[in-house]
């Protein structure tokens, strides 16, 4: 049996260790467990032992877990970490407290044009694809800086970017490399948060600058293994 109640301990324990090693506050950085295939009652025990922030990969997956979880726990919020496609734009305002995965100019202007309908914005951070891999999603380096400047002049509530360091690669590349982006991109009005690090490399990740980490396996244990058909 996973306890979930220990592993958020160990979790929150290292995170901390490795702030203070970097000169900063532990509590300038937040962890997002990633609860994607978990089922509600593992949820239900990480929320039981404090935390408040969970991330999802798909909508649909999303919408059948945390409606009844909210409504007991209101403060809880819940970021997307996964593609999103433009049809699922609606759902996923109703759903997510934050959109990390915002990668290319049509989901924007989807997302401007649902937000201004709708009335509610959510944060967004901006995928950036530091590895340039063309399977993986993500805007690229190259056309980052006017990506970021195309969703603030739309009006979205641009907070971040986010990355996926391609896992044959050292990370702490990739993490200082979206730092500097980041660097470039803000403006004392408007500083823009890193969204890097999993299970295997959020210590490092902190080192680099990351104000969120999203710890799934550290945190839940290994996935479910689905039975087969």
């Amino acid at each position: 049996m996973v306890d979930i109640t220990e592993n958020l301990a160990e979790v929150r324990a290292r995170m901390a260790a490795a702030a203070t090693a970097a000169a900063r506050s532990p509590e300038d950085v937040a962890l997002v467990a990633v609860s994607k295939v978990q089922p509600a009652e593992a949820v239900e025990q990480a929320l039981a032992a404090g935390q408040r922030v969970f991330g999802e990969n798909r909508v649909q997956e999303a919408k059948a877990k945390f409606p009844a979880l909210r409504a007991v726990h209101p403060d809880l919020r819940l970021h997307l970490i996964g593609p999103l496609q433009t049809n699922k734009v609606k759902e996923a305002l109703a759903l997510f407290d934050v959109i990390e995965t915002l990668d290319r100019p049509k989901l924007a202007r989807a997302l401007a044009k649902e937000a201004e309908k709708s009335g509610h914005s959510p944060d967004c951070f901006i995928q950036v694809n530091t590895g340039e891999e063309p399977q993986k999603a993500g805007i690229m380096p190259r056309d980052a800086d006017a990506f970021i400047a195309d969703c603030r002049d739309q009006g979205l509530n641009v907070k971040g970017l986010m990355c996926i360091p391609p896992v044959d690669e050292a990370a702490a590349l990739h993490f200082a490399f979206l730092r500097e982006i980041a660097r470039r991109n803000s403006t004392p009005d408007a500083p823009l948060a890193l969204s890097m690090g999993m299970s295997g490399d959020y210590e490092t990740a902190i080192r680099f600058g990351a104000d969120l980490v999203r710890v799934g396996t550290g945190v839940f244990g290994p996935r479910p293994v689905k039975p087969a058909a």
